[in-house]
């Protein structure tokens, strides 16, 4: 949608072709998290890829949180859009030792990021070690969000597309014949060219929604633990969203039952709202998949691995793929 939205913007004839409903899949299933901090990724990023393209990474999601604000405000969206800092802790005394690396390392590349220590964080149910602090985050409720961007844009939903060929994209009911294609399917399904099935693997996590007594009305930001068991938090509308139990899709996980079992230890007498599991891709190397689909085809273009951060990275697909399409 993001895609579509920007090329059309730039005078593109654009149209969208939607399997089922948009939105109805990972864009819903998510905690709608704007942040550019992924976990405890940086340092180990600068150590791979080096400083100068981590920078670039850094500073492609930190740009995306700023777009989002940009939309928001232009098309004046009501979808709970809310600046708040963007907290990774852990309760391990081992996790201190990472955190601070990872402190270092994010503000080498320029964000406004700080370790805080755990007598600092109040808004958890438990005590932590420690923490890093970004600064400039976001969250917002991101089906209100596509709603209103989607009102602008031609989009075919229902029409499943069976096969794409060079300029022609064949679905269950007609041909599409087109300048360019974007393949924006969360996972692409041409198996050739571009084998990407076999350069990442599917990662299942859950998140369930309470409300109670014990829930506190808002939060300070939003958090990520970084152990192996860690939880994630943010506050939406009344509620608490709580995530975690993720494991590598196939393997018999603990899954709700662990999150249920986590809520009742630190969330007593509280009430489930509702609650969700979301799929995502995870690359070989922690570098999303965002460009030319293949060598082969010039004017196909995909934009996948996203990791457990679509929205920072669609926002970053939008912008990268749209520029190269319009030839910037």
């Amino acid at each position: 949608i993001l895609i579509a939205y920007f090329l059309q913007e730039s005078g593109q004839e654009v149209v969208v072709l939607e399997a089922n409903e948009i939105a109805s899949g990972q864009t819903r299933n998510t905690t709608a998290k704007i942040t550019s901090q992924h976990g405890l990724i940086y340092h180990d990023m600068i150590k791979n890829i080096g400083l100068k393209n981590a920078r670039i990474y850094a500073n492609a999601n930190e740009t995306a949180i700023c777009q989002y604000k940009k939309i928001i405000t232009k098309e004046g969206i009501a979808c709970h859009f809310e600046e708040l800092p963007s907290f990774l802790y852990s309760l391990k005394e081992a996790g201190i030792v990472k955190l601070k690396k990872e402190a270092k390392a994010a503000k080498s590349l320029g964000f406004d990021a700080e370790y805080v220590r755990g007598d600092k964080i109040n808004d958890l149910p438990f005590g932590v070690m420690g923490a890093v602090r970004f600064g400039g985050q976001a969250q917002f409720h991101p089906l209100e969000f596509i709603q209103q961007i989607a009102e602008k844009l031609t989009i075919y939903e229902h029409t499943n597309v069976l096969e794409v060929d060079e300029h022609f994209v064949i679905t269950d009911r007609h041909v599409v014949v087109a300048d360019n294609i974007i393949f924006a399917t969360h996972y692409p399904f041409p198996i050739v060219p571009g084998y990407y099935f076999l350069r990442q693997h599917q990662s299942r996590s859950y998140a369930i929604a309470i409300e109670g007594e014990s829930v506190p009305e808002r939060l300070d930001g939003m958090y990520y633990g970084i152990d192996r068991d860690g939880l994630s938090f943010r506050h939406a509308d009344g509620k608490l969203i709580v995530g975690g139990g993720s494991h590598r899709t196939g393997k018999k996980m603990g899954g709700f039952c662990y999150l249920r079992e986590q809520i009742k230890k630190y969330y007593p007498n509280t009430t489930e709202k509702a609650y969700w599991a979301a799929q995502d891709c995870m690359p070989h190397d922690g570098i999303p998949f965002i460009g030319r689909f293949s060598m082969k085809h010039e004017n196909w273009y995909v934009a996948t691995g996203f990791q457990k951060w679509g929205m920072t990275t669609a926002m970053v697909s939008a912008m990268i793929i749209s520029a190269q399409i319009v030839g910037k």
